[in-house]
């Protein structure tokens, strides 16, 4: 799960995280009246979206304009920047060429910046363990520091039954160029940040920029957050700060039902149980010269029900030109993802190319209620048979 910046900062915070001092607002009014609460003379407006190059984006309507963060040095300059943003599409690199809205802004309290860092933890698998990230080139995108500047990289792992040491601190600190009393405080942020990571079952935090003010002080210019979804359960007070409307509403759907669907930007919709299956279907219909529209995995254990509200989402994807279904029946019966597949097709009415590909449990019978099904669905014997049929039914379709 992810949430706004200005959510990440206030949960920062309650660990001793050094943030601006900043208000959230919904309306131009609102963020004159939180400018007001900060010390000026200079502020900042964000716009709040679950995407990151804010500051680089467009908006729709004023594509020759400033971005989604912007400077502000008068009270009348926060009011024409949130009536900018509030209300109208911000286009960034993360949101794709349809943009999204954006409805609220977070004002902040000015800073004097004399460096810019890049900071992170998140959980290494390779090596099981949280991991601390940092980086001199702060405000850059970390897989661009990655591909053109590797060396420019730290990595420090934590070991869990150990834990944070005040020597992992400083041996980043020296390695980003700190002194003096920069040491000292961010010897005092990464702890916290770490806390703030374990505590909050976090799958990433992310501050870039992490900045060093001209008095010293180091403090989280930005800050990205999300959480371990199957750790939820253990935050309740969490779920509050979920915003539907930053998410896929397909994705949204298939929460309901426990399906692990992630939208993509390919025409060929994808049903398949098995998280490495998934990859392996959509890494052929990549092979086999298209791409797939989703990522979606109904799980070992999918009922008819789920089968069928999975295919309905896959349908609801204007882009999708035809569906390859791909089981291995283990724990999941093929019969029962016949069943689903039969019962979808009906009640929406298909109108794009369907191959099935089943294997596995009770796949003679799952076989025997697609052929008697009277649809015109395909049926495939192996996975590359089913990416070469669907792919040619697309592109002949079209």
């Amino acid at each position: 799960m992810n949430i706004h910046e200005y959510q990440a900062k206030d949960l920062l915070k309650r660990y001793g995280v050094a943030v601006p001092e900043g208000h959230v607002a919904w309306t131009p009014d609102e963020a004159v009246e939180a400018a007001r609460k900060l010390p000026g003379p200079v502020y900042v407006v964000k716009s709040q979206l679950h995407a990151g190059g804010r500051g680089a984006g467009r908006f729709a309507d004023d594509p020759n304009g400033k971005g989604g963060v912007r400077l502000a040095r008068s009270i009348d300059e926060v009011r024409a920047h949130a009536e900018a943003m509030i209300g109208h599409t911000l286009i960034t690199k993360q949101t794709g060429p349809q943009g999204r809205a954006v409805h609220r802004v977070y004002v902040e309290a000015g800073c004097d910046i004399a460096r810019e860092l890049y900071l992170s933890l998140l959980v290494d698998r390779a090596t099981g363990r949280i991991t601390v990230i940092a980086s001199t080139e702060g405000g850059m995108e970390i897989e661009e520091v990655a591909a053109h500047h590797p060396e420019k990289i730290l990595r420090v792992a934590i070991d869990p039954a150990s834990g944070f040491s005040g020597f992992h601190a400083r041996r980043l600190a020296f390695g980003l160029g700190l002194t003096g009393p920069q040491v000292a405080s961010f010897s005092r942020l990464l702890p916290a940040l770490y806390n703030a990571f374990t505590g909050l079952d976090c799958s990433i935090v992310e501050i870039n920029p992490l900045v060093v003010t001209k008095d010293g002080s180091v403090m989280a210019l930005d800050a990205k957050v999300a959480f371990d979804d199957s750790a939820l359960f253990r935050h309740h007070d969490l779920e509050n700060l979920r915003d539907e409307a930053e998410e896929d509403p397909k994705e949204l759907e298939a929460d309901k039902y426990n399906l692990n669907y992630v939208a993509l930007d390919g025409s060929i919709g994808c049903m398949v149980n098995g998280a490495g299956l998934a990859m392996a279907t959509m890494d052929i219909i990549k092979l086999y010269g298209a791409s797939p529209a989703n990522f979606l995995d109904v799980g070992g254990g999918a009922t008819k029900e789920r089968v069928t509200a999975a295919f309905k989402i896959i349908l609801s994807d204007p882009n999708v030109e035809g569906i390859l279904v791909n089981i291995f029946g283990g724990i999941m019966r093929c019969d029962v993802i016949a069943d689903g597949v039969v019962s979808a097709a009906r009640e929406v009415q298909l109108s794009v190319p369907l191959v099935v590909r089943l294997e596995g449990t009770n796949v003679d019978l799952g076989k025997q209620i697609l052929a008697k099904s009277n649809l015109p669905i395909i049926a495939a014997d192996n996975l590359a048979d089913a990416a070469e049929k669907i792919v040619k039914a697309v592109q002949e379709g079209a």
